[in-house]
């Protein structure tokens, strides 16, 4: 039996799966040989000979290796740690949660994964006070750009004392980057304990996406023996001019690092609020408050800027747009600066935008589960808008290179159940979403490849050896069985990071 962290020389009676295969082995089993990290050569199975370490896939299929094109390491980390408040329905059940919640080594109580924009009452200082006494209590919304802070965090915190106790925005993100500040001997162990986690799903690349210096950090993971994922990581406006004046470009391998398993990755740049804090910038106001548009965080003349000193210096541009009125400045800066990279999140997008992305070679980096997360949210704070919500049809027909992610934590990282959102636009038996909004499996699954969909998921010699081997046929797959997909090794480079 072959172990995790051995390499793989063959992987035996295997069989291939993909849209547009131009390989003449159909169904039949194949043997896929394995070397220097390559794909070197596919054939019949024991039509060549079986050489070193072999991996029976016993008529699995094989498919290449998954990435999520947007998480956020650290916040998901170390949400093993905090309180799950997904499942709370009020301000004051989410208190009450948090009341019994465990105290943290540092003092503090955390939680996470709030939605409140559905909740019957308000979220109040005087509500979380009540519950929580003087135990400085954070809770994060779902959707990260909101927390809900009792007054001893507050004070904690240095910030004056209101009504609501809810932070938004840019003070939001402060609070997760001192709440995700942990130590490195609490964040590291996490951190490989997710890796291992998502390699048990199938999954050989993040995109990393922290609100940090991250290089220092996987430099340090890396040295530290880290060897599960590869990792492009992402810079924020703070750091770019540091970037720039230290050389760093897209690609590049983190300096010092004993291998390029980790590279640096996009500019992110985040340009407007969200859905569930009622920030995206839209086009029509929303209900009940006709003054809210939602905000554009960084003013457009300031994004051609940074976007255009980004390309300058080598760095591609990952820009958060939720709202329509953010995508139409996101791209219009894409069409202006000549820059090039991703649009996160395009939730709602307005007609005439779609083929702009495809126009314009902007990846949309995209997260399926968030519509079946937000559909009622949509459904009710977006009823009026006129573009469109979670547009990934009209985006994979206008020709868009669409990247599949999770945003984890906001929701777990998981590529199956990414694709099963994207197919079926459904989960928990409910009916489907705006069904026509729904991509085919071929399109989902090489959405959740590096290269995205515009790109064959087809194996072939010369290929790296990023490789998973499957329970089931995904492009044949129901609902069920796609959400929960077995897989019973993962390869990187032909070595194994996950083997049942």
């Amino acid at each position: 039996m072959i172990a995790r962290g051995e390499r793989v020389d063959i992987i035996a009676n295997a069989r291939l799966t993909g849209a547009d295969r131009l390989d003449p082995f159909g169904d039949e089993p194949v043997d896929v040989h394995l070397d220097g990290g390559l794909i070197a050569d596919i054939a019949p199975a024991r039509a060549l000979p079986r050489r070193g370490a072999v991996l029976d896939a016993g008529g699995a299929w094989l498919v290449p290796g998954l990435w999520d094109h947007h998480v956020h390491t650290v916040q998901w980390a170390l949400a093993a740690q905090r309180t799950g408040l997904g499942g709370a329905t009020s301000a004051a059940h989410a208190a009450a949660i948090m009341a019994t919640a465990p105290v943290l080594a540092d003092g503090r109580r955390v939680g996470a994964g709030f939605r409140d924009a559905l909740w019957p009452d308000a979220p109040t200082l005087a509500v979380l006070d009540a519950a929580t006494g003087e135990i400085p209590t954070y809770l994060i919304n779902a959707d990260v750009h909101s927390v809900w802070l009792n007054s001893a965090a507050l004070r904690r915190e240095g910030h004056f004392l209101d009504a609501g106790g809810m932070l938004r925005e840019e003070p939001a993100f402060e609070i997760s980057r001192r709440l995700n500040a942990a130590a490195t001997e609490v964040v590291d162990p996490l951190v490989s304990e997710m890796a291992r986690d998502a390699a048990s799903r199938g999954v050989v690349g993040i995109v990393d996406l922290d609100m940090a210096w991250n290089e220092e950090a996987w430099a340090r993971r890396l040295a530290g023996g880290f060897d599960t994922l590869r990792v492009d990581f992402g810079l924020y406006p703070a750091h770019l001019d540091r970037a720039l004046s230290e050389g760093l470009a897209t690609g590049d391998p983190v300096r010092g690092a004993p291998d390029d398993l980790v590279r640096v990755g996009p500019l992110k740049v985040i340009t407007d609020g969200s859905l569930g804090t009622r920030t995206a910038a839209c086009s029509h106001p929303y209900p009940g408050d006709p003054a809210n548009h939602g905000l554009l965080t960084v003013e457009p003349d300031v994004l051609v800027d940074l976007m255009t000193r980004a390309a300058g210096g080598g760095l591609a541009c990952a820009i958060h747009a939720i709202g329509d009125i953010a995508n139409s400045h996101a791209l219009d800066a894409f069409a202006a600066t000549g820059a090039w990279g991703t649009i996160e999140h395009a939730q709602l997008v307005a007609h005439a935008d779609i083929p702009r992305f495809a126009r314009l070679r902007v990846g949309a980096s995209v997260q399926p589960a968030h519509a079946l997360d937000d559909r009622d949210l949509t459904d009710a704070i977006w009823a009026e808008q006129t573009a469109q919500p979670y547009p990934l049809r009209a985006l994979a027909d206008a020709g868009a290179n669409l990247l599949f992610g999770s945003d984890a934590p906001v929701s777990p990282l998981d590529p199956w159940a990414a694709m099963a959102a994207a197919v079926f636009r459904t989960r928990d038996g409910r009916e489907p979403w705006q069904p026509q909004q729904g991509v085919d499996a071929a399109i989902a699954l090489a959405a959740s490849t590096r290269l995205g969909s515009a790109e064959a998921t087809g194996l072939e010699p010369g290929a790296t050896a990023d490789l998973v081997v499957c329970g089931a046929d995904p492009l044949a797959a129901d609902e069920a069985r796609l959400r929960g997909m077995t897989v019973a090794a993962t390869l990187l480079a032909g070595r194994l990071t996950h083997v049942d």
